[in-house]
């Protein structure tokens, strides 16, 4: 006899929002973290996820063929013509067995994962995890409600656990997607030993007030690395964050390749792929370097942890590996004989792949990745990183060598232009709308400012001997530079085309947000909004209370001074009624 077992259905959410981010629609109470700033970076990892599988299916049909050619020298079929590989094209929101398996470690609402299905061609499985069992419950309901059943699985699990847990070849994943609040750190171990060789591993880190150098103790504690508070605080920690990839990796036997480098809004997102092998792991060491900053005028001056060159000008393809002498700088600066400061190690190596990002930026240019909502921003930064030096780490401010120098500061135009007339390399970073990024070493930027300082002189009280500012400009100019005439590469093609390079603060209430926090309508009460404006808020409090005991010190005084008032009129009274009395009673009178 079957008996039927009425299931009865999961309690309604009392406290439900609808949030709608492309076509995805998501039902989530308020104790599920949601962050509507972060759709620039979901829209990002869209495109980059879909890249990097079309380049993926491309290194696969290249391996076939040479596989296929080592078995026979030479393909031919029947009518002597050479067979040529025929690349398969894929949909999205449709399951194929040769596509990616992606992981989201820690997804929250599911929204992330549910884009992915919808939105990335060649998507075998995505897995999204999430240690909180609410959170989990809410994945579900929100993958039945958009119909991604057949590409999604959700899991309930510690995500170190699971990740540590898929370490086998057959369970690995071909894309690690991390988006933790605050320090990615203690993912990575696990991220870094259950991704395929040549996977994608995707990271965020919102912690940037220890990255940026405000915390530095913190920072080597979290990272391994030293910051130093500098103008480029934001790319160095990019550097600092694939450091502590890289040496990750290296723990294992494998080594990182960045495709993509970004510092955008208050965290850095980070596009690597992983391989393994112990011979390339070598050069890890080479790509690391020490960071010497003076504490006077702040250049700054960077040395390799480790050195490679060919073994001989024949056998060019051999290298030997070595270890530099240092240190770079002197016990003093030579510019100002002020001292240094030591940081690091960080990553000194190329931060994007700039074959891929030529790739993305054509991509998100064409349909379908066209119609992304944040679309412009991603073709503008993206067009400042293929703008980018790649193998000049690291920049210089205009108003901050002007700031040491107490100059009138000069225009980014101008400085570009004196540069490249000199014969030297400049651009921009997408990281900070003032960088001055170039090969040109620090003597050459004081000596355009010192220069400068000729047309626009400064006071000569300010030249107080032992400071930076009188050791640089007490040295005479070595060349004349070339200001007025603009140099045809001085404005570059993202700036005439006024594309969206820096954008301005997304939201009202902009920020991480809080864990388990839905950040949009009348739920939205994050720490950052909390804490906005506290001390003039604490200050006007207790001005408030100053005042209103100030006016019932008043109105008791006034009080007081009433009272007071009536009981003199009333003794006064007295004092007039009582003679007539003492006349009346007085056996005397």
């Amino acid at each position: 006899m079957e008996v039927e077992v009425q299931q009865e259905p999961p309690p309604a959410n009392p406290n439900a929002n609808i949030i709608t981010e492309r076509n995805a629609n998501i039902i989530s109470g308020g104790n599920v973290f949601y962050n509507p700033v972060q759709e620039f970076n979901r829209d990002l990892s869209i495109a980059v996820l879909n890249v990097y599988f079309q380049r993926l299916v491309k290194e696969r049909a290249e391996k076939a063929k040479k596989q296929q050619l080592r078995k026979q020298k030479q393909q031919v079929d029947d009518n002597g013509q050479q067979e040529t590989t025929v690349t398969p094209s894929y949909t999205a929101g449709t399951k194929y067995e040769d596509g990616m398996r992606i992981l989201e470690a820690l997804a929250a609402t599911g929204l992330r994962s549910i884009r992915y299905a919808q939105e990335i061609a060649g998507v075998r499985q995505i897995v999204a995890n999430d240690l909180s069992k609410q959170a989990v419950e809410s994945i579900k309901t929100n993958v039945q409600h958009n119909g991604v059943e057949h590409l999604i699985e959700t899991s309930h699990a510690d995500a170190m656990t699971l990740m540590y847990l898929s370490t086998a070849p057959q369970q690995r994943f071909d894309a690690v997607d991390l988006d933790p609040y605050g320090c990615p750190n203690r993912f990575l171990d696990g991220a870094l030993q259950c991704i395929v060789d040549g996977g994608l591993l995707l990271v965020t880190a919102t912690d940037m007030a220890v990255l940026a150098g405000n915390a530095p103790e913190s920072c080597y504690v979290k990272y391994g690395s030293v910051p130093l508070r500098m103008k480029c605080c934001h790319e160095m920690a990019l550097r600092i964050l694939l450091h502590c990839i890289e040496t990750h990796a290296n723990r294992h036997g494998k080594y990182i390749e960045p495709l993509l480098s970004i510092s955008a809004d208050f965290y850095v997102r980070i596009f690597v792929r992983v391989y393994s092998s112990q011979a390339l792991c070598k050069y890890s060491m080479s790509k690391q370097s020490w960071l010497f900053q003076c504490t006077g005028c702040e250049a700054f001056t960077l040395q390799p942890l480790g050195t490679v060159r060919s073994k001989s000008a024949e056998q060019p393809q051999v290298v030997k590996f070595g270890i530099p002498t240092g240190p770079a700088v002197n016990s003093q600066c030579e510019h100002c004989s002020h001292r240094h400061h030591l940081g690091g190690p960080i990553w000194s190596a190329p931060i994007h792949n700039m074959e891929f990002v030529e790739d993305l930026l054509q991509s998100v240019q064409t349909a379908p990745l066209s119609e992304l909502g944040t679309q412009r921003r991603i073709v503008g930064v993206l067009s400042m990183v293929k703008e980018e030096l790649p193998d000049v780490p690291l920049y210089y401010t205009p108003d901050k060598l002007c700031c040491v120098l107490k100059l009138e500061i000069v225009p980014m135009l101008k400085m570009r232009s004196a540069l490249l007339h000199a014969g030297y390399r400049v651009s921009y970073s997408h990281a900070n709308k003032n960088s001055l990024k170039t090969d040109a070493p620090a003597s050459v930027l004081w000596d355009v400012l010192r220069c400068w300082s000729k047309r626009h002189p400064v006071r000569e009280d300010r030249l107080i001997p032992g400071t930076a500012l009188q050791a640089i400009l007490s040295q005479p100019c070595q060349r004349d530079y070339e200001f007025d005439e603009l140099h045809p590469l001085a404005n570059p093609s993202s700036r005439k085309q006024a594309l969206s390079r820096f954008q301005e603060n997304p939201a009202p209430h902009w920020g991480p947000g809080t864990r388990a926090t839905i950040m949009i309508g009348d739920n939205k009460l994050p720490k950052s909004y909390r804490n906005q404006n506290k001390k003039q808020r604490h200050k006007a409090a207790q001005q408030t209370t100053k005042k209103e005991n100030k006016d019932e010190e008043e109105e008791e005084a006034l009080a007081r001074g009433e009272q007071e008032q009536e009981e003199q009129k009333q003794c006064q009274e007295d004092e007039e009624q009582q003679p007539a009395k003492q006349l009346k009673l007085s056996p005397t009178t």
